[in-house]
C-alpha cells in the first residue's frame, strides 16, 4: 500500500474518531443509563456506545463501501477490499457512565491481517494519538498543542516502574487478577488502573507509564493502541513469544517489557 493510500486511511480514521469523540463529549445525556450488558451485569453498554459506533460505521461506509468492519457493538461486515476497520467507539464505558474523564474512541485499520493505522481520540483530555506502520507515533491537542512525536520512557529498573492494568468484569477472573496485582505491587514502583486500555497503551507511548498489562482484551480494545505504543518505541506482546491477544496484552519500555512479562507468566496472569 502506497504512502498516499496510508495517508488517506489515516485522515479518515482521524476524522471519524474526532466526529465520534465530539458526539460523546457534547451530547452525553444527563440521565445516561445502561442500554445492555455484556459479560456480566457490571460490563455495560450505553446508548452512546451504540450511537458512536453507528456514526463511525456510517461515515466509513459512505467513503469506503468495500472495506470490512469489526466493531465492538456489533457493527461487523466482511468487506471485499482486504482492508478492515477495527473500532471501539467508546473504550472506558463505565468511566463514561459515571462522568469520569478517562475514555476514548479507538480506530485501527488492517489490510490482510497487517495493522497499518491506529488512532485513539481522548476528548476529555483534548488529545488525539495516532500512528502509521513504520512512520512513528504522534499526538496533538491538550498538553501537546501542535503535532508532537511520541517516545516511550527510558526504561527504569523494574522496581522503579509505574505500570497500569485493568480488571475483568467477571467476578472469578477479577479475583485472580487482584491476586496477580498483589504479588506484583512489591516488585514495582506502583500500579495504576485507568479503566481504558486504549488510553493506557497511548500513555505507554507518551512516556506517562513505564508499562501496562491486562488479561481479557478484545481486538478492538488493543488494535490502535498497540500500534501506537510500538511505533513510539515500546515493546508489545502477550505471553512469551506470542502477540498481544485476549490471554495477555503487555506493553512497556523495552527494558521493562521482558522482566514484567516474565513475572506475569510466573504469576499466571493469563489464567482465568
Amino acid at each position: 500500500m502506497s504512502e498516499h493510500d496510508l495517508d488517506v486511511l489515516l485522515d479518515l480514521a482521524l476524522d471519524a474518531a474526532a466526529r465520534a469523540g465530539a458526539l460523546l463529549r457534547d451530547r452525553r445525556p444527563a440521565d445516561l443509563g445502561v442500554a445492555a450488558t455484556k459479560s456480566s451485569p457490571i460490563d455495560v453498554v450505553t446508548e452512546m456506545d451504540i450511537a458512536a459506533e453507528k456514526l463511525i460505521t456510517g461515515f466509513l461506509r459512505d467513503r469506503r463501501p468495500y472495506d470490512g468492519v469489526l466493531g465492538e457493538e456489533g457493527g461487523g461486515t466482511e468487506g471485499r477490499s482486504g482492508v478492515r476497520w477495527v473500532i471501539d467507539p467508546l473504550d472506558g464505558t463505565v468511566n463514561y457512565l459515571y462522568g469520569l474523564p478517562t475514555w476514548a474512541v479507538s480506530i485501527a485499520v488492517e489490510r490482510d491481517g497487517e495493522r497499518l493505522v491506529g488512532v485513539v481520540a481522548a476528548p476529555m483530555r483534548g488529545e488525539t494519538y495516532w500512528a502509521v506502520r513504520g512512520g512513528g507515533a504522534h499526538a496533538a491537542g491538550g498538553v501537546y498543542g501542535e503535532e508532537t512525536a511520541l517516545r516511550c520512557r527510558p526504561a527504569p529498573p523494574l522496581d522503579q516502574a509505574l505500570v497500569s492494568t485493568g480488571f475483568n468484569y467477571v467476578a472469578d477472573v477479577r479475583t485472580h487478577q487482584a491476586e496477580v496485582a498483589r504479588r506484583l505491587i512489591p516488585r514495582l514502583r506502583d500500579i495504576r488502573r485507568s479503566g481504558s486500555a486504549a488510553v493506557d497503551l497511548c500513555d505507554v507511548a507518551a512516556g506517562r507509564l513505564d508499562g501496562y498489562y491486562e488479561r481479557g482484551l478484545h481486538p478492538w480494545d488493543l488494535a490502535a493502541g498497540d500500534l501506537i505504543a510500538r511505533e513510539a518505541g515500546a515493546s508489545t506482546g502477550g505471553r512469551p513469544g506470542l502477540p498481544a491477544d485476549g490471554d495477555l496484552t503487555v506493553a512497556a519500555s523495552p527494558g521493562v517489557f521482558e522482566p514484567l512479562q516474565a513475572l506475569l507468566e510466573e504469576y499466571g496472569a493469563w489464567r482465568d
